[in-house]
Formats: structure tokens, sequence, C-alpha cells
């Protein structure tokens, strides 16, 4: 069984390793293959230890933790850092998913889906109305994010390892019924 919980500084070096795994996995051929190579578990954890520590961050951390391969997937959200032009200006305070990743073996589970219910449920406890996520457009997930009520609501060009690369923005604006709600597991712990 897996269950979603909030993050721990404990968690650190488990959400680097998944952040380092699953980013060479869902980046190749997206991203230079030199960046993807130069990641390092170790300096990953590093900045979740540091990022953990800091009671602010770690509200809008959770993890998927499985009781036989431990943390299997992780995401993180917060105040948003870039709004989209595309928001029509109805919304009041936007967040943001910074991170969704979820192990490749573990993926189709519903574990994505769950993380991101209970990250909305975080925004939503802090007074966020909309949330947005930025996502590299040649990213086959954004189909993952628009059966769940994503709206394209803006695109830009990033740059990553030198190369320029385009980000869509996904948005959902009712944070309290964005996703095809199902039971949560009696063992979640993602009440904010």
């Amino acid at each position: 069984m897996t269950r979603i919980r909030r993050a721990t500084r404990s968690d650190a070096a488990a959400i680097g390793r998944v952040h380092v795994e699953t980013w060479q996995a869902a980046y190749a051929g997206l991203l230079p293959d030199a960046m993807l190579a130069g990641m390092s578990d170790v300096r990953q954890s590093a900045l979740w230890a540091q990022a953990l520590a800091d009671p602010a961050e770690v509200r809008g951390v959770f993890v998927a933790d499985d009781e036989e391969a431990g943390v299997v997937g992780f995401g993180s959200c917060g105040l948003v850092r870039d709004p989209p032009e595309g928001l029509d200006g109805t919304e009041t305070r936007v967040g943001e998913v910074y991170l969704l990743y979820v192990e490749p073996d573990f993926q189709n589970q519903g574990l994505g889906r769950r993380l991101l219910d209970a990250m909305f449920r975080q925004l939503r406890a802090d007074g966020f109305d909309t949330a947005v996520l930025w996502m590299l457009a040649e990213n086959p997930t954004r189909f993952f994010y628009e059966g769940l009520g994503g709206v394209l609501v803006g695109q830009r060009t990033d740059t990553f390892a030198g190369i320029d690369v385009d980000e869509l923005a996904y948005a959902w604006r009712d944070l309290d019924a964005p996703l095809v709600r199902r039971r949560l597991a009696p063992d979640d712990e993602t009440s904010p």
C-alpha cells in the first residue's frame, strides 16, 4: 500500500533520489543529455534537506510513501512564481504546483492524482483559489493534466543548460473540486 503524506526532513535523501531518477527518465531527449547525466542524488538531497528544514516550505511538500519501496513520488506547491498571461483576472490568489514526479515503476496507479489532490487541498487551505503548473510543452504528461481538468492558460520559452525549451501553463480555477474525486485511503495524512 502506498500512502500520501506530508514530507519531513528525513525524506530529503529519498526525494533527492526520486527527483534525479524521474528527471532522467522523463526528460531524456527533451533536455540536454549532459545536464541530465550530471544530476546528483547527493546535491538534490542536500537541496531538499535545506528546503524541508524551513517550516514554510515543508507545508507544501508531499510524498507517496510505499510500505515496501519507501518514497516513490513527491510533489511541492506554494505561491505562484510566474503567473501565466492567460489567467482571466477573476483569480484573486494564485498558487502553483512546482513539482510532481512519480517513479516510472509506480506510475498509472493513481499516485500522481493523489499527490496533486493533496497539493490542491493544501493550496486551498492556504487561501489560494487557483493553481497553475508549468511543464515542458513536449512532455506527454500534459495529457495527464488535461485529463484532470487542467486548462491551458499560457506558454513561454525558458532556458535549460543553454538551450531554449517551450513550456505550457495549465490552470485549475476551482481547487475544491478540480479532480475526479476518489475516496482517500484511511491512512493518507494529507489534511492541511
